[in-house]
């Protein structure tokens, strides 16, 4: 099949391979057509490297495969950077880790890896040995802004509460920010390396740990993935409680993002009522699956759930959060704090590539389980938001509550499974809509089963710079409010 027919037929699943030269234009032809790109993976053969491209769209769900060998003693590609910020990003990405140059990018300096480490070493390759690290190293090249009464200001990567390790570097004046720069990558642990070796049953515990927050959403990614691969088809049963599970992870931190921000306006009494019915949905969890993170409780092919929410559960649920919710509604402090604060414009959205709560909030009807649906549901319907400001983050998460809770309610009885096309070649690819966004993994295995590559997107990589865009013109003390909003993972982005 090649590009023409692809773009006329629109096929479910699409394999090209071309060369170089021929990417850019393909690249482009794709996007003019309303794809998307999903992620880029390089991969290591026996005599050369691979990057494969990997463009999605939907609904209905089509994913198109490019693969672009390369000379491994000189790897080279055309970069799309131009064309695509996400591009961009994965292929800095690819730089660092397996030294894929991408030709003509306009910023390519290191993303992944920080000034401590060796020059030239790029840890994915298979020749990489350890190298010792300098760490005596200059810091970080920031670029600055300078004039008359701009001041630097310095956050992280510790920080004072118990969480992961960003630094963010601010440039105001006054208390208005003029610039943000976040350098991630501080928790970088070669966990696509880690992949490498292990069969479906040894990697799911990886999985489940990339993002502790996103245990079903990764696990599921990765599982819909190998099943692709292996061209294993789970049952209809399995599959609607597997959509069960993965809307239990959206409620119990969409439940805490609400109080959190309601905590980042002073108001601590939304935040204690929206922390008690977290715990008990992490109790539920816990009734249900064995963990409170919904750990072990996926499988190729099954699930193993002990229990399952009841209808009366779930009618509680739903009156415990329109109590919080009435509650910060009712306070004109959160409101006004939460109300044309850290604004990201449809358009910015667009250019950025971001995806899940943040993308909807600013009028983007993106979510992979319209785009790439595995179970259908009449309670499941898009929720979006237009002013795409700290207030159209907690009415996303305040909606999608309601459609979780109504689509578990529809799915203890009933939601119809949809069939994906199996590929049983050896790849594969899973999609799935986490509660930050779309989460997504490409794996291939060898003749014995045992992964040779996996590639991990959590939505959270692609979002990041967005925040900064966010932040343009807000004030310094709206930072804690607005990255709140956000809420994307250091594990889940730095791997």
């Amino acid at each position: 099949m090649n590009l023409e027919d692809v773009l006329s037929q629109r096929p479910a699943r699409a394999h090209l391979d071309l060369e170089p030269r021929d990417l850019l234009d393909a690249a482009r032809g794709l996007f003019e057509a309303g794809f998307h790109l999903g992620s880029v993976t390089a991969c290591e053969d026996d005599d050369d490297l691979r990057v494969v491209y990997l463009f999605v769209d939907g609904p209905p769900d089509q994913r198109v495969e490019v693969h672009v060998r390369l000379d491994a003693r000189n790897p080279e590609v055309p970069s799309l950077a131009a064309v695509s910020f996400p591009a961009g990003r994965f292929e800095r990405e690819m730089a660092d880790l397996f030294g894929v140059v991408a030709l003509g990018h306009p910023q390519p300096r290191p993303l992944v890896t920080h000034q401590h480490w060796p020059a030239g070493w790029h840890p994915m390759r298979r020749e990489a040995a350890r190298a010792p690290f300098d760490l005596d190293a200059a810091p970080f090249p920031f670029n600055p802004v300078e004039g008359e009464g701009v001041y630097e200001i310095p956050v992280g990567p510790v920080h004072a509460g118990i969480i992961e390790p960003g630094h963010f570097r601010f440039w105001v004046v006054g208390e208005t920010i003029i610039k943000m720069k976040a350098r991630l990558w501080f928790t970088h642990k070669g966990v696509e390396k880690l992949f490498e070796g292990r069969d479906v049953g040894e990697a799911l515990p990886l999985a489940e740990r990339i993002s502790g927050d996103s245990a079903i959403g990764h696990s599921l990614a990765f599982v819909l993935a190998a099943e692709d691969a292996l061209g294993v088809a789970p049952s209809a049963h399995a599959m609607r409680e597997r959509a069960i599970l993965l809307e239990l992870e959206r409620l119990y931190n969409h439940v805490a993002d609400l109080g959190a921000l309601c905590n980042d306006t002073a108001f601590s009494l939304a935040q204690a009522r929206a922390m008690t019915l977290r715990e008990t949905l992490l109790r539920l969890n816990d009734r249900v699956t064995g963990h409170r993170l919904l750990r072990g409780a996926l499988g190729l092919a099954t699930t193993s759930l002990r229990d399952l929410p009841r209808r009366d559960e779930l009618a509680s649920i739903a009156e415990r959060v329109n109590d919080v919710v009435a509650l910060a509604n009712a306070n004109s402090i959160v409101m006004d704090r939460f109300r044309g604060t850290g604004v990201l414009a449809r358009a910015d959205a667009i250019d950025v590539g971001v995806l899940g709560v943040v993308a909807r909030a600013s009028g983007i009807a993106r979510d992979a389980r319209d785009a790439h649906p595995f179970v259908t549901t009449r309670a499941y319907s898009i929720v979006t938001e237009e002013t795409g400001d700290v207030l159209a983050r907690f009415r996303v998460r305040e909606r999608e509550i309601a459609v979780s809770l109504a689509m578990i309610d529809e799915l203890l009885t009933g939601g119809e499974m949809v069939t994906l096309p199996r590929s049983a070649r050896g790849t594969g690819t899973g999609i799935v809509e986490g509660w930050r966004g779309a989460i997504t993994h490409r794996v291939e295995f060898d003749a014995s089963e045992r992964l040779t590559r996996v590639k991990v997107v959590d939505p959270s990589f692609v979002t990041w710079p967005a925040l900064a865009v966010a932040l343009a013109n807000t004030i310094v003390p709206d930072f804690p409010l607005v990255n709140k909003s956000f809420n994307l993972s250091y594990a889940g982005n730095d791997l």
